[in-house]
């Protein structure tokens, strides 16, 4: 991979693990391009002992990665209201970007769902960077452990910890089929204004949240139960007369794309289980809606 075609070649497979690990695009490519930085800053005999120049670029985005999700959780103290990954299109590079045979790793789709990324959240930076590399990219442990500045062993565990945590909060989630049926009834009953028939479709601890970044209006809090959440759809209309609202696709399955004069404003999905919606996601936040343009 010693010429520039080859080496470049690496950049979308980079972007995916990025994006999965700090869930936005804009600080994918940072992370993206910090990595190229380095390499470009070795001299050539440095890079010409490299054997594998492709696992160094996995190794280096992952150190990376590591670094940025330290400082985004102290950034993110300081965020307007609730933050949200940024959703993907369904059909985008991103979204394609990690190997076609997972096994019994993430699969594919869902590696880039908002209901995943919600949970990798949740995990410590050195988690969520094993169990992307691993149960995602399947890269093994003791490259794993290169990454994180950990024995191979203690890279194992942290997979294994991250693994348990994502399968208990994502429990019962639904197929997507079945994912989809419900999205149809929600949009239904959201387009006629049945109240009931929303709440109906609603998990009564459903959750709603909204991501304007403090640069749009949102809800800054979520918004928690059933009845609080159906209202609070029910009244955007009022709120955007102007908006024109469509199914789209994203990972997490059939979801909804509001625009406004042709121009995206928000994306919203939907996480399902038992038959009913148990959290809503919408992203306002303009930085967050660039692959919608």
């Amino acid at each position: 991979m010693e010429d520039v075609d080859a080496l470049e070649s690496e950049r979308r497979g980079l972007l995916g693990l990025a994006y999965r690990m700090l869930g936005t695009v804009a600080d994918a490519e940072d992370a993206v391009q910090e990595t190229y930085v380095r390499w470009y800053r070795m001299t050539d005999e440095e890079r010409a002992a490299i054997r594998n120049p492709g696992a160094w670029l996995t190794r280096v985005a992952s150190r990376v990665c590591l670094d940025m999700l330290g400082s985004a959780r102290a950034r993110r103290e300081s965020y307007v209201g609730e933050w949200l990954p940024e959703p993907v299109p369904g059909e985008s590079a991103i979204a394609a970007s990690a190997p076609l045979d997972p096994l019994d790793r993430v699969t594919l789709d869902d590696s880039v769902s908002t209901a995943l990324l919600v949970v990798l959240e949740s995990l410590t930076p050195a988690e969520r960077v094993a169990f992307v590399l691993h149960d995602v990219f399947g890269v093994p442990f003791a490259e794993i452990a290169e990454a994180v500045g950990r024995t191979p062993d203690a890279a194992r565990q942290l997979a294994s910890q991250a693994r348990r945590r994502v399968r208990e909060r994502r429990a019962g989630a639904a197929t997507r089929e079945e994912h989809d049926a419900v999205a149809r009834a929600f949009a239904a009953a959201t387009a006629t204004g049945d109240l009931a028939a929303l709440v109906a479709i609603l998990d009564p601890d459903v959750v709603l949240r909204a991501d304007g970044g403090g640069l749009v209006s949102a809800a800054r809090r979520p918004v928690l139960g059933a009845d609080r959440v159906a209202r609070f759809l029910l009244g955007l209309p009022r709120l955007l007369p102007e908006a024109q609202v469509g199914p789209t696709v994203t990972a997490d399955g059939l979801a909804f794309l509001v625009t406004v004069d042709g121009r995206a404003d928000s994306v919203m999905t939907l996480e399902v289980s038992g038959g009913r919606v148990t959290g809503v996601y919408i992203v306002r936040n303009p930085h967050k809606l660039t692959l919608w343009r």
